[in-house]
């Protein structure tokens, strides 16, 4: 990872922002700017300086991994931070504002009040994630490998799963697989959602036993070195019935025609619009009730979005999904996921998995 570089650039967000620094506490976003992966800690970032505070589990950790950053420790006690704070004399300190809780604001704010500190607390929304959107050689290789992971997995379910089996049963069968083939923990709970429970777009596995003839749709993903995948798939063991073969076409036709036609300098709502299409003139408007898609990388969901709200512009590098999806309560649903990266102006499948 080039730390130092996104470091620049993330001080050149600063100064556009006219602040002086900013306190990182998300997760991904700590990761991100210092390669630091403990669960716990605070980025310091100014002009000049590049803090990492944490506590003593983590102290030779972060020294490690984190070698461009003066490592300082604190206990969870945020009063412990202020002094490094207000040593660099700032006047305007940014802070992730869709990350810190109140309660943690109001007791930093607090703290400078009380040493009549001459500092400002100024919220800050996506700042991190918008330098993330875009993908770096680095992060694409292994979101691909994680991608390729997916499709073996999906691969493998396909020998296995039966009529009989239960949807807790084909989870952990698949979970088993994509742990041995190198991921990490997976970056979601595998979905498993077979007849009417397949109309729940984030069902989760249940007892229920695999029938013949029914839509049995698999969300599946892995994670290297912290950069996950996503890839769904949804099958029929048996003789699908009319519904299945009507709703599979359609849910398909959307997804090519999005991937066909979505550019750079797109939005999220336009790049929506191309698959909603297609599922409203089909007569299935109130049964696509999700967004077309969402950014992968660090976090399963990140930008940019895909939505009927999204103003995110599409720009060459990011990685995100396309998963056009039609649900109906009562049969169950169908949701076809790929994962593509915006490349020269136009979308490259990165899933492979057999979709028909």
């Amino acid at each position: 990872m080039k730390i130092s570089h996104r470091l620049e650039k993330l001080r050149q967000k600063l100064t556009e922002k006219e602040v002086d620094g900013i306190l990182i506490s998300q997760p991904e976003n700590r990761y991100y700017l210092s390669g630091f992966s403990g669960s716990w800690g605070f980025l310091l970032v100014s002009p000049k300086e590049a803090i990492l505070a944490t506590d003593f589990r983590y102290i030779e950790q972060a020294k490690i991994q984190a070698p461009g950053y003066e490592v300082f420790r604190i206990t969870t006690d945020i009063s412990d931070l202020s002094p490094k704070i207000t040593d660099l004399n700032l006047s305007r300190l940014g802070f992730e504002a869709g990350h810190m809780t109140f309660s943690f604001y109001h007791k930093l704010s607090n703290l400078f009040k009380e040493k009549q500190a001459p500092l400002k607390l100024i919220p800050l929304e996506g700042l991190v994630e918008s330098l993330r959107a875009v993908k770096e050689p680095e992060e694409l290789e292994l979101i691909t490998r994680a991608a390729e992971i997916g499709d073996k997995a999906f691969a493998y379910i396909e020998t296995k799963i039966q009529p009989g089996m239960t949807e807790k049963e084909i989870a952990w069968e698949i979970e088993k697989f994509i742990r041995e083939y190198g991921s990490q923990a997976v970056p979601f709970e595998i979905i498993v959602a077979s007849g009417p429970n397949a109309a729940l777009p984030h069902a989760r596995p249940s007892d229920r036993v695999i029938n013949p003839g029914e839509p049995v749709l698999m969300d599946i993903g892995a994670k290297l070195n912290g950069y996950a995948s996503n890839l769904t798939r949804t099958i029929c063991l048996g003789t699908p019935d009319t519904t299945f073969k009507k709703v599979y076409d359609i849910v398909l036709g959307a997804q090519l025609t999005a991937i066909a036609i979505i550019k750079e300098g797109m939005t999220g709502k336009q790049a929506d619009s191309f698959a909603r299409t297609v599922i409203e003139q089909s007569g299935y408007a109130e049964a696509f009730g999700h967004g077309l898609g969402h950014g992968v990388g660090l976090a399963v969901h990140e930008s940019p979005g895909l939505g009927l709200t999204s103003n995110d512009v599409l720009t060459s590098g990011m990685v995100f999904t396309i998963e056009p999806g039609i649900y109906l309560p009562g049969w169950g649903g169908v949701r076809i996921e790929d994962l593509v990266v915006l490349e020269k102006d136009k979308v490259k499948v990165l899933s492979r998995a057999r979709k028909v």
